[in-house]
């Protein structure tokens, strides 16, 4: 009988955790994981880049509620990966990173692509190592995944030494693993102090901005009356798809941060009235220090609870309150939803609001549709816009270039949904050539690229603290990213101005085709609205 590698093991761990595809890209560390897929009836989506497996499993960790899972070669291989898990882990998304290792028994003998792999990724997960014998190969990818999942979701890394899956991992059968457990919430005091605030607010992170984080919201929204709002944004307290929410915040006097940091996109505390106070549900003690450093006596105690147990146990207790509908309450939630979906006169007549709003009857079109949005100054104007079923963007890390292959990893999360991406000419660059992955796996999305010749959102920095005779090093090429696709078996369209935007986004969904459809726009600034 031939015997059972440490790949055998981990395809198997794989297997029973109900992983179905994995985002890769080959190399000689990892062939034997390719070997030990076949065998266990598991996908692998080889991709043209290893950030760009990173970031499907992101937006497939996102979009599913799953652990997404990508798999790379050593050293080179790995460092290519690392930089995509910092958006992931601000995005609050549960991947795994499996990559190849050096052999344990070459360490320390300059082996080939030997690099000190787990130290690296170590700054930008939640936990990183190197699997230590084929016999742990498994379990390690089983504990590497509930890490992800617990507290507040986020990556993990694990690194697979040569002769770890070459090595004999024996017949021990896959060891039971428990996710970390924490205390459940004692509801009472928050439901209490939100109750007699006059204009309170629960505030969420990027972890419930998923379609079921947001279903909870609502929930416990509906149940107690208190807004319940998600930020997800780099744009903080300016994100242009909360209209005006720097506002609200500025006049709420009593906030539960329900796994939301104290970060910059709150302007570390100082987003908030002198007098506004505050509870924690956060299973990070870090996380809890930072808010008792920023709000001082205003800071009135923290739970270590599980995010979406902590609203479901909110929701409960609220829904078993007999509360009197209408009065101040009442008005303040009013106000804030008309906060939030503030916009200035004369948007609809923007040339750049013009070019956006038709796709939104394409988005409307199907129950599970996928809005992704990277950063810059376009992604910005299309968040204020546009909204789906599924929204997927470049989130707290502020990073670019990870639209494409979100696109690509949404695909396979919501099959036969229309899924459409905007962004920018400078985002487009990072990686085009997921579009050949997209074509050889059969997955249809909608790229809009804003074309505006330039790298908008530096550009906007400069013209704003430099002045227009400093501009430099923003300069691009208005390249035909529609012909971009076509070269790599997509289609592609180009729409000159706005009101050739729908007719041309039509076109593209019915070619059953990864399509770009590049869109000349004037480069307008990123809306800022304070009304």
């Amino acid at each position: 009988m031939a015997k059972r590698r440490g790949a055998d093991a981990l395809a198997a761990a794989l297997k029973a955790e109900g992983v179905k595809r994995v985002f890769t890209l080959s190399g000689n560390h990892i062939m034997p994981v390719f070997d030990a897929a076949l065998d266990a009836g598991i996908e692998l989506v080889h991709v043209r880049h290893e950030a760009a497996a990173v970031h499907m499993a992101d937006a497939y960790a996102r979009l599913t509620g799953e652990v997404g899972v990508a798999l790379v070669t050593g050293g080179p291989g790995h460092a290519n990966a690392v930089g995509a898990l910092y958006t992931a882990a601000m995005g609050e998304s549960p991947v795994v990173l499996l990559s190849g290792h050096a052999p344990l028994n070459e360490l320390g003998t300059a082996a080939f692509q030997e690099m000190r792999q787990a130290e690296m990724a170590a700054v930008v997960t939640k936990a990183s190592g190197v699997c230590s014998a084929p016999a742990n190969a498994g379990i390690d990818f089983v504990k590497s995944a509930r890490i992800a999942k617990s507290g507040r979701y986020g990556p993990v890394h694990l690194s697979l030494p040569t002769d770890v899956l070459e090595g004999d991992a024996g017949d021990a059968a896959l060891a039971v693993v428990e996710g970390a457990k924490y205390p459940g919430i004692n509801a009472q005091p928050a439901v209490e102090r939100l109750g007699v605030a006059k204009r309170p607010l629960v505030l969420c992170g990027p972890m419930c901005l998923t379609r079921a984080g947001r279903g909870r919201m609502e929930a416990l929204e509906a149940a107690s009356g208190v807004p319940v709002i998600g930020m997800e944004s780099p744009r903080g307290v300016n994100d242009p798809s909360l209209g005006a929410f720097a506002a609200v915040l500025a006049r709420a006097d009593f906030v539960v941060l329900l796994g939301k940091r104290v970060d910059f996109t709150l302007k570390a505390g100082r987003a908030f009235a002198a007098d506004c106070e505050f509870l924690q549900v956060d299973t990070d003690r870090t996380e809890v220090e930072r808010t008792q450093r920023a709000f001082g006596d205003r800071f009135k105690g923290a739970t270590p609870a599980d995010t979406f147990e902590a609203m479901e146990a909110l929701t409960k207790a609220f829904n078993e309150v007999t509360r009197p509908k209408g009065g101040p309450q009442a008005e303040w939630r009013d106000e804030v939803r008309s906060q939030l979906a503030w916009r200035p006169a004369g948007w609809d007549a923007l040339p750049t609001v013009q070019s956006l709003a038709p796709l939104q009857s394409l988005l409307d079109a199907h129950p599970e549709s996928v809005f992704i949005s990277d950063g810059g100054e376009f992604g910005q104007w299309a968040q204020a816009v546009l909204r789906a079923p599924n929204r997927v963007i470049n989130g707290v890390a502020g990073s670019i270039g990870a639209a494409l292959p979100f696109a690509v990893g949404a695909c396979f999360a919501k099959p036969g949904a229309p899924v459409i991406a905007v962004m920018g000419d400078g985002t487009f660059g990072f990686h085009p050539a997921e579009i050949d992955t997209a074509v050889r796996y059969g997955t249809p999305f909608l790229a809009v690229v804003g074309n505006d010749a330039r790298w908008n959102a530096e550009y906007q920095i400069q013209l704003r603290d430099y002045g227009r005779e400093r501009l430099v090093g923003c300069e691009l090429r208005p390249t035909r990213y529609d012909e971009v696709a076509v070269a790599f078996g997509g289609h592609g369209e180009y729409a000159a101005k706005p009101g050739e935007v729908l007719a041309a986004a039509q076109r593209a969904l019915a070619s059953g085709k990864p399509a770009v459809l590049n869109v000349a726009i004037d480069g307008a600034a990123a809306p800022t609205f304070r009304p």
